[in-house]
């Protein structure tokens, strides 16, 4: 029985030292709040707004819950042990181990130090040079992160798409919904290029395209990240593209310009005006926090103008032809499997990255 408990005696310090360094209390309190709002009525008056909150507080459980679960088993652990009976030993030997792995598994949300790991995340896909070939990796790439997202146990919703003349898609974004969101999807955040036989031209020709992925921290809270009204160009104008009943007859649509960044937010998605401003004013808030990640800035009025993630060299090479391999250009982590890759397991690829001590 010693040695058990000696493991075990081990194991929860470690446990205790990983809640404190994630600030498991504080996002507790955090959930009660929002908790707390969510169960007055009036909050529902603004669906928008309880939506919101609603994902903010399921990120934040799914954060908290399996820390506190596996503290309460490992006490409870404890005071079956005092019982000191050796017929237990195997039966406690296996519980020990599940605990043991499951700390192992949880361990690597403490590799999201970074200052809006924690926070839901907006993913941006734009294509970029190689025409057709390059939209259509577009959409090849947002499949891969919805896969990716849904076997993380993440939920998305699409904030803004549109669609090429051809075939896949010019922009795309989507919000991420799910404990850790943004720090492990910041490993993505660059210029992604492809290299196939492209099925769009007669003679079957090799192919190059590119494809730019934003990933932003999702900025919620006005209070989290204040623009100064001047530094806002706001106009309106009529919503165009197909379906949706106000589209093309009413003044929707909202862009919106960061002056001294020279940002800009158009979203016209929306069926009111209200809701496009909200949507692009939270997009917004959430380039600036990328930028200031990016510049070291100490505050947006530190940004010099400029957009995130720009046309560099790429971040990671996807080849489909002569040979297969998906290869990271910074961590040089590399894989055969592209099929697995493009089917959404990314994992391999983020750990990668947040283990490298040189990157970011």
């Amino acid at each position: 029985m010693q040695p058990l408990m000696k493991r075990l005696s081990e194991l929860r310090p470690s446990i205790a030292a990983a809640i404190e360094r994630l600030r498991i209390n504080d996002k507790e309190i955090q959930l009660k709040e929002l908790d707390d709002q969510l169960a007055a009525p009036e909050v529902w008056n603004n669906p928008t707004r309880a939506q919101e909150l609603s994902k903010q507080a399921a990120a934040l459980r799914s954060a908290i819950e399996p820390w506190l679960t596996l503290r309460a088993q490992a006490d409870d652990l404890v005071e079956f042990m005092d019982l000191d009976d050796d017929s237990l030993l195997a039966e406690f030997d296996g519980q020990i181990t599940a605990l043991e792995k499951e700390y192992e598994r949880l361990r690597r949300d403490l590799l999201f130090d970074g200052e809006y790991d924690d926070h839901n995340a907006i993913l941006r896909l734009s294509a970029g040079a190689g025409g057709t070939d390059a939209q259509d990796w577009t959409e090849m790439l947002e499949r891969m992160y919805l896969r990716w997202a849904e076997k993380s146990g993440m939920s998305t919703a699409t904030i803004e798409r549109s669609a090429g003349e051809e075939a896949g898609l010019k922009s795309t974004v989507i919000e991420v919904t799910g404990a850790y969101a943004y720090g492990k999807l910041r490993s993505e955040h660059g210029v992604h290029r492809l290299v196939r036989l492209s099925p769009f031209n007669s003679d079957n020709l090799r192919q190059t395209s590119f494809a730019l992925v934003e990933v932003l921290p999702q900025i919620d809270r006005p209070d989290e990240l204040v623009i100064d009204d001047k530094d806002l160009k706001i106009d309106v104008y009529r919503a165009g593209g197909k379906g949706g009943q106000s589209v093309n007859t009413t003044d929707s649509a909202v862009r919106v310009t960061h002056i001294p960044t020279g940002i800009v937010i158009s979203i016209q998605n929306e069926r009111s005006q209200l809701q496009n401003k909200e949507t692009a004013m939270k997009l917004l808030r959430s380039k600036l926090a990328q930028l200031q990640l990016e510049q070291h800035a100490h505050s947006i009025t530190e940004l010099q103008a400029g957009e995130s993630a720009n046309w560099g060299s790429q971040i990671r090479n996807y080849v489909l032809h002569p040979y297969t391999l998906v290869k990271d250009a910074r961590t040089k982590h590399e894989t055969n499997n592209t099929q697995g890759v493009l089917d959404g397991d990314l994992n391999g690829f983020m750990e990668a990255f947040l283990e490298a001590p040189t990157i970011d």
